[in-house]
């Protein structure tokens, strides 16, 4: 487990970039934390890192944004508006789980049940106005090597 604090937007965007540099093929992240805790901007930072220069937005409404990256491809899901894990299988989301894809969950806990298991849990909590508390927890080896390469940058 790793915990650190970000200080602003910008330094949530930059952690996100070091991030990508750990992503792998199948990738799946949880990200969990109130509203405007810092899920999307993070993600944003993700994309960035893997080279995506478009804009990125919430999927609160469309529920899950596509990203087509050299090679890979990013799903990113906001599940805030899901009132019970079932309707997910209304719209095929294990379909999107595949190998190749990395997928970035935030709201998880709308879809307990229905949802596979996180390689990586990250959990956002407010520390003030700008500052945000960041606790990282693996669930599989994949997730393990990705902590030990954010302990090795200095994320601790």
């Amino acid at each position: 487990m790793l915990k650190f604090k970000t200080t602003s937007e910008e330094a949530m965007l930059q952690w996100g970039v070091t991030m990508a540099r750990y992503v792998n093929d199948g990738l799946i992240l949880f990200l969990y934390g109130e509203l405007g805790a810092g899920k999307t901007t993070l993600t944003r930072g993700l994309l960035r890192g893997l080279g995506w220069t478009g804009s990125v937005k919430s999927p609160t409404y469309t529920l899950v944004e596509a990203y087509d990256l050299n090679q890979k491809q990013l799903f990113h899901f906001d599940l805030y508006r899901i009132k019970q894990a079932e309707e997910l299988d209304y719209m095929g989301i294990q379909d999107y789980f595949t190998p190749e894809a990395i997928c970035v969950v935030e709201w998880p806990e709308h879809g307990k049940g229905v949802l596979p298991v996180a390689d990586l849990s990250l959990y956002l909590t407010y520390e003030g106005e700008t500052d945000r508390q960041i606790q990282i927890e693996a669930s599989s080896s994949r997730g393990t090597i990705m902590l030990e390469g954010l302990a090795h940058d200095g994320f601790s």
